[in-house]
């Protein structure tokens, strides 16, 4: 039996951060919003005893080091599943280290397709709880579509989906250290705060253009990432109602409510870096695709 599962990249439409916490984490106020950019994700029982990984793109790690070989010992210890074997194989098309979420939300699609392949019926909850262990990120990636994400990311609460747009994403090809970043805010000892009231306004009113407009990342106040500036000013220059950077970056968006102009700014973005990609909201974190 072999299954297949796409699954999708992440934004932040809002990044805040409100401390650290007595466990050395940082506590957070994000909103979370997948986006129709995947990684495909296949799996199937193998009978063999051991967890086997395998990635399209050179120079990530499969084994224990990468969240989705840890999703699938994590379901086998904590759903006490005989450990069979099972083979991974990771079609990987979201930038790596780009703030996208691409390790988590492998790890998500690997949680569903054993949940597929082992017939053990666990609700998305479950799964949540699974990926918690995992990763602070892999709960929401798990379920998908517009969350509220508080304490590490894990506490999720749903919200109105996001109203149609185009979304263009462009990633630079440096990487940005999240814990640089995080190390930087601790130095600090505090950063402006975002306008978290005006944000979750906007999203229950479904209101795109305010969306776009209280957009919010704390990380762009702490850590220069590559090319931002350039980034958001070809953006805005293109008609992007809103636009700022996902997670501890490097990778910028932009909102647009016309798929033209968004398309114009992609191509101007890909004579400046080599990974600009146009999606749009997603209302699922994985999509099962088959079952054979």
């Amino acid at each position: 039996m072999r299954v297949v599962v796409d699954a999708a990249a992440k934004i932040n439409l809002l990044l805040d951060i409100k401390g650290r916490l007595p466990n050395g984490y940082h506590a957070l106020y994000m909103v979370m919003q997948s986006v129709s950019l995947y990684d495909r994700v296949t799996a199937e029982r193998t009978g063999t005893g051991a967890i086997e990984l395998t990635c399209s793109r050179p120079g990530i790690p499969c084994d224990s080091r990468n969240t989705a070989w840890r999703a699938a010992e994590h379901f086998f210890e904590q759903t006490g599943i005989r450990h069979d074997g099972v083979r991974i194989h990771l079609e990987k098309r979201i930038p790596h280290e780009a703030g996208l979420a691409g390790g988590s939300a492998d790890a998500a699609a690997v949680l569903h397709a054993m949940n597929a392949l082992y017939g053990t019926a666990l609700r998305e909850r479950d799964l949540c709880r699974i990926g918690a262990s995992v990763g602070a990120d892999v709960p929401f990636c798990v379920a998908g579509g517009t969350m509220l994400a508080q304490g590490i990311g894990e506490v999720l609460t749903p919200l109105a989906d996001m109203p149609d747009c185009t979304i263009v994403l462009a990633k630079p090809a440096e990487g940005v250290s999240t814990a640089a970043a995080y190390a930087r805010y601790d130095e600090l000892g505090s950063c402006r705060g975002q306008d978290s009231e005006a944000m979750m306004a906007a999203i229950r009113g479904g209101d795109l253009y305010q969306i776009a407009q209280k957009l919010g990342n704390s990380f762009e106040q702490l850590i220069d990432t590559p090319r931002r500036v350039e980034i958001k000013s070809i953006l805005r220059g293109c008609g992007a109602i809103g636009s700022c950077m996902s997670g501890s970056g490097p990778t910028v968006f932009g909102i647009f409510d016309d798929t033209a102009r968004a398309e114009k700014a992609a191509a101007q973005l890909r004579t400046i870096v080599d990974d600009v990609f146009l999606c749009g909201p997603e209302k699922y974190g994985c999509i099962l695709q088959k079952t054979e």
